[in-house]
């Protein structure tokens, strides 16, 4: 295992299914005050709140401390610091960081920078590694395993973070993938470069209901307003007459228009569970990689 986690393509399949079973035995028996005296420091230079929150949850909830920043305004970075210089000024206050920042790759430059572990929650357009820890672990336990599956993947797949580090790593459990973009915000080339030469099966499709009959997973993304993205879908109960009874509805939240109301009363929604496992996975991940770090 890395030192830092900045992108999913450092992870290999062990490792992705260690974190999983260590995440699971945190949720059947909470791990206790193993991180009294340990500090995370949460650097989040863009909005957020589930990440954010759950970093702080899974740090407290084992005894530990946090420190951090809200916005670049609150920072010295207004002053005209550099982003490697807080890291470095920061790894020393703080025993992990978590950094959230819009610009694709500032993950890296923060580890490089950092004298202590890193951790990427999301960077611009780029990836967001611990979600897909977070969804990789809910579709385990909804679906009971992570190989073979069909998962429909639709929304913004241009901007969305969040679809591109699930789809690089779905590459170890041979899924098929169906993916209905918005028009115009299509999964980028790249990863479908990737997916085409890890032999993964994945096709393109102009609406939901064409693939609903295969799906075991529905995943959403909302419409990245703040990356300059248009456009608009929603699916609510008549979707997902044609869903097999195994469904789950995944979607990283928050969600805007995407998903009615009245799914959220259907056995399909899984979303808010979803989020609620970010705080057990996130554990996993920050006492591994202290462990790591102290090795």
């Amino acid at each position: 295992m890395v030192k830092s986690l900045v992108s999913f393509k450092q992870l290999t399949r062990k490792e992705i299914e260690f974190l999983l079973q260590k995440a699971y035995s945190y949720q059947k028996k909470p791990p206790g005050s193993i991180l009294q005296g340990k500090i995370l420091a949460n650097l989040f230079f863009e909005p957020s709140t589930r990440t954010r929150l759950s970093f702080e949850s899974a740090m407290k909830k084992m005894g530990g401390e946090c420190i951090g920043i809200e916005g670049e305004e609150r920072s010295s970075l207004s002053k005209g610091e550099t982003l490697s210089d807080t890291i470095a000024v920061v790894s020393r206050y703080a025993d992990i960081i978590v950094i959230r920042h819009p610009e694709k790759g500032s993950a890296k430059l923060a580890a490089d920078a950092s004298s202590v572990p890193v951790i990427n929650g999301g960077d611009g357009t780029n990836e967001h590694p611990t979600q897909t820890l977070l969804d990789l672990f809910t579709i385990w336990q909804t679906q009971k395993t992570l190989d073979h599956l069909h998962l429909v993947v639709a929304g913004d797949l241009k901007n969305g973070r969040t679809v591109h580090s699930l789809v690089l790593s779905l590459h170890f459990f041979n899924p098929t993938l169906y993916f209905v973009p918005i028009p115009g915000l299509e999964m980028p080339f790249e990863i479908c470069q990737f997916l085409r030469e890890q032999g993964i099966k994945f096709s393109t499709h102009s609406t939901i209901e064409e693939v609903m009959p295969q799906a075991d997973i529905l995943y959403l993304t909302r419409v990245q307003k703040e990356r300059n993205s248009i456009g608009a879908y929603s699916i609510n109960k008549k979707t997902l007459e044609r869903a097999k009874p195994n469904l789950k509805v995944l979607h990283p939240l928050p969600r805007v228009d995407e998903i009615d109301t009245e799914v959220d009363a259907t056995p399909y929604a899984h979303y808010f569970d979803q989020a609620a496992n970010g705080v057990v996975v996130r554990q996993a991940l920050i006492v591994h990689l202290l462990e790591k770090c102290s090795c």
